[in-house]
């Protein structure tokens, strides 16, 4: 199965940096516009929560990376325009406490976790990244901007038999919304979404590859809890800068 061994992600989580002292952390939430104490105080726990059932094979790895991706964020760009106060809060609240820049080195140490590495995977799943990535080549021959992206991935969802449900477009983002047929195959021996979620998206995960080979920012789809609907988007990749994303130092270098 794709994903981090569960007893190694379980350690990266539980090193998650202690908290400032009291001073230190209140102003840092004040700099931070509370983005570090929605991350203690409610995402964090979520965090440990679907560690734990990850572990015992109740989730799949994309439900904890869908967690792990939206992490309370303090925005230090707008698209490529970086934003100067922001900049300057976070290189106060770096000054304030080390557990800045901390956060944003255990941040990054988990996301690299829940990325696809084809040498982690099986060898059926390596060929399947492999199959889509060779298949990228021709779906998105000439395709350079994210509508024209986008319209042939949906050719791609259609050719394998799922339904495209709705379609939207806001701020250079194309976002599609589909149901899988398979979310059943296999349900009884590997658990529901099995084939969609830890089989086809090794497919998808080629085309990922493919298109960030060429800036273009395909995020695949993920796990929908609740609903039968899962969603996809594809924009244009650009350098927004956020925290704990990006490190203080990043920013300083950029500056």
């Amino acid at each position: 199965m794709a994903g981090p061994d569960p007893a190694e992600l379980r350690r990266v989580v539980d090193a998650f940096p202690a908290a400032a002292d009291g001073d230190a952390s209140g102003r840092i939430d004040d700099l931070l516009d509370g983005t570090y104490g929605r991350l203690r105080r409610d995402w964090y726990p979520e965090l440990e929560r679907l560690t734990e059932t990850y572990a015992d094979g109740d989730v799949l790895r994309e439900d904890v990376l869908e967690h792990v991706e939206a992490v309370p964020s303090f925005r230090l760009s707008d698209g490529a325009a970086p934003l100067p106060e922001k900049r300057r809060a976070l290189a106060a609240a770096d000054e304030a406490a080390d557990e800045v820049a901390e956060i944003a080195g255990w941040y990054a140490t988990l996301r690299s976790m829940l990325d696809d590495d084809p040498d982690d995977l099986t060898r059926f799943e390596r060929l399947l990244h492999g199959f889509g990535y060779v298949l990228a080549h021709g779906l998105f021959l000439g395709a350079s901007s994210p509508k024209r992206v986008v319209r042939r991935l949906r050719l791609a969802y259609r050719s394998v038999g799922v339904s495209i449900d709705g379609t939207d477009s806001e701020a250079g983002a194309e976002r599609t919304e589909f149901t899988c047929p398979y979310r059943g195959v296999g349900a009884r021996v590997y658990g529901e979404k099995w084939v969609c979620h830890e089989k086809l998206d090794r497919v998808d995960d080629g085309y990922v590859t493919y298109l960030g080979e060429r800036g273009i920012d395909y995020q695949r789809p993920r796990d929908c809890d609740g609903s039968e609907r899962c969603y996809s988007t594809v924009a244009r990749d650009g350098p927004e800068l956020w925290w704990p994303k990006t490190a203080p130092a990043a920013v300083r270098a950029r500056s």
